[in-house]
C-alpha cells in the first residue's frame, strides 16, 4: 500500500514537471522570435505551476524580467475600478443602478438613462475617447477624471443606454469620478487602502510618469528595426480604465482574494462576475473556453500588454504581462491554461504540413460566415488553398490533415468536417477560442454581393 502511495505521488510530481517544461517551452517560442517579453505566472489554487521572467525589463541596460518586476496592466484596471464600486454599494454610498445624473448633475440630456451598471458593462452608448481623432495631441498631457469627462461629454451616444455593447474607456474613467466623489479621495488612495493594502498587494499602486518606482519594467513596441521605446501616455489619462501597475505574484493575490471571499460579499462577487451583453460582466469578461467557465481580461497601453485568466472550477490562474506590444500574451495565456488542463497544444514551428489531393482542397472552397458582416473566404489556386477574413489580406493555409489547416503568419487553425462533399461549415481555432462558420450557398453568395 505504501509503495502504491509513493508511486502515485511520484507520477504526480512527474507530471507537473513535465507541465511547466512545456509551459516554459510555449514561453520560450514566443521569446524566441521576439514577440514577447516579460513574466509569467500559473497557479492551481496556491500551488505555483510556472513563476518566470523572459527578456528584459529595461533593454539598454540589459536587467532581466523577473516575478518582481511591476507592469502597466492596461485594462486589466478596469476590474479594480468595478470592485471598488461593489465596495461603496455594500458600504451604503451608491447604488450599481442610480443614474449618472446623480453625481454628475450638469450631465446632458442624453445621459438621463445611463447607470452604474451601464458604465461597468459597456452599455452606457458613451463613445469611447481613445478612439477620437484628437486623442493622440490629448494623452501626452496632465489631467484629471473631471477634465477628460469634458472632452465626450457633449458627443452624441453611440446608442440608446443598454440596448447595445461597445468598449468605452469613457465609462471608467466616468466611474473614477464616481469614485473620487462619493469618498472624497483620491481614486488611487481608494484602491491602495481597500484592496491592495488588505490583499497585501505591495507590488501594486498607480502608475506615474514622475515617481521612482523600484522594479518598474520600460515599455517597448515593434519598430522598422527591431524594438524601440514606446510612446510617451501621461498616466493621469487612463484613470480607473487603465493607469495601475502590478506584478504577477500581487495578480495571484487578487484573483485568490476577490475569488476567496477576502474582497467582496457573495451577493457583490455574483453580480461582479454575471455577464450581461458580449459576455461582459463588470469590468471582465465571462467566457466558456474549452467547456469551462473562464473569467478574465486583457489590457494594452503603449510598451504592455497584459491577460490575467482564472477558470473558477479549478482555481486556475494564469497571468502574462509583457513589456513589448502585440498579441503574445493573449495566445501565451490560453496555451498554458489548455496545458494545465490536460491538452495537448501545438507551436506553430510544429505543425507539418502534408499534401492533399486538388479534389479534397476543393470541396473546402467557398464562403464562411464568422459573425453578421463577417464572412472567410476560402479560394484555391495552383493547389493552394488560401483564406481572406473580411477586410484582412488574402494568406495561404496549409493541411496538415484531411480536416485540419494551419497558418503561418499567425498562430490560427482551420478544422472542416470530414467527408467528401462540400464542406458545410469550418471552426477557427485562435487563442483558445473555437469559432464556428457556417457555409453560406450560391444564393447567399449572390444576396451579400
Amino acid at each position: 500500500m505504501l509503495r502504491k502511495i509513493v508511486l502515485t505521488f511520484s507520477l504526480a510530481v512527474l507530471c507537473r514537471a513535465q507541465d511547466a517544461a512545456r509551459m516554459d517551452q510555449i514561453v520560450q517560442s514566443y521569446v524566441a522570435n521576439k514577440s514577447f517579453m516579460g513574466t509569467v505566472l500559473v497557479a492551481r489554487g496556491d500551488r505555483i505551476l510556472l513563476d518566470k521572467g523572459y527578456g528584459s525589463a529595461n533593454l539598454e541596460w540589459n536587467i532581466p524580467n523577473t516575478p518582481t518586476t511591476k507592469f502597466r496592466l492596461g485594462s486589466v484596471t478596469k476590474q479594480f475600478t468595478a470592485a471598488s464600486i461593489l465596495l461603496l454599494e455594500e458600504r451604503g454610498k451608491l447604488k450599481t443602478d442610480d443614474p449618472i445624473k446623480n453625481y454628475i448633475p450638469d450631465a446632458p440630456a442624453a445621459w438621463d438613462k445611463i447607470t452604474l451598471f451601464h458604465l461597468l458593462t459597456h452599455t452606457s452608448g458613451i463613445p469611447n475617447f481613445t478612439s477620437f481623432p484628437e486623442y493622440p495631441k490629448l494623452e501626452p498631457f496632465a489631467t484629471d477624471a473631471a477634465q477628460i469627462i469634458g472632452w465626450f461629454k457633449e458627443k452624441p451616444l453611440d446608442f440608446e443606454p443598454g440596448s447595445k455593447w461597445n468598449y468605452s474607456n469613457s465609462g471608467f474613467v466616468v466611474l473614477t469620478y464616481v469614485i473620487e466623489k462619493v469618498t472624497g479621495e483620491s481614486y488611487e488612495k481608494f484602491v491602495r487602502d481597500n484592496i491592495f493594502t488588505p490583499l497585501g498587494m505591495k507590488d501594486s499602486g498607480y502608475d506615474s510618469n514622475s515617481a521612482i518606482i523600484p522594479n518598474r519594467a520600460s515599455g517597448y513596441a515593434p519598430g522598422k528595426n527591431g524594438l524601440e521605446n514606446a510612446g510617451f501616455v501621461h498616466m493621469t489619462v487612463p484613470q480607473g480604465a487603465g493607469a495601475l501597475y502590478s506584478t504577477t505574484e500581487d495578480l495571484l493575490k487578487w484573483e485568490q482574494g476577490l475569488f476567496g471571499g477576502k474582497v467582496l460579499k457573495p451577493a457583490s462577487l455574483a453580480k461582479m462576475t454575471t455577464p450581461f451583453l458580449q459576455n461582459y460582466a463588470f469590468g471582465i469578461g465571462v467566457n466558456t473556453v474549452r467547456g469551462r467557465k473562464v473569467i478574465s481580461h486583457s489590457g494594452g497601453i503603449q510598451g504592455f500588454n497584459t491577460d490575467l485568466l482564472y477558470y473558477p472550477d479549478d482555481k486556475l490562474t494564469v497571468v502574462v504581462l509583457a513589456n513589448v506590444n502585440g498579441s503574445a500574451p493573449d495566445a501565451i495565456a490560453n496555451k498554458l491554461a489548455a496545458v494545465a488542463h490536460g491538452e495537448a497544444v501545438k507551436l506553430p514551428g510544429e505543425h507539418k504540413e502534408i499534401t492533399l489531393d486538388p479534389k479534397a482542397l476543393s470541396r473546402l472552397v467557398g464562403t464562411y460566415r464568422l459573425a453578421p458582416s463577417v464572412d472567410m473566404v476560402i479560394t484555391l489556386e495552383n493547389n493552394q488553398l488560401f483564406t481572406k477574413l473580411g477586410p484582412q489580406p488574402t494568406i495561404p493555409i496549409y493541411p496538415e490533415s484531411s480536416t485540419m489547416f494551419f497558418l503561418k503568419v499567425v498562430d490560427a487553425q482551420l478544422e472542416f468536417p470530414a467527408g467528401d462533399g462540400p464542406a458545410t461549415q469550418l471552426i477557427l481555432h485562435q487563442n483558445g477560442r473555437d469559432q464556428v462558420a457556417k457555409r453560406l450557398d450560391e444564393h447567399e453568395n449572390y444576396l451579400n454581393k
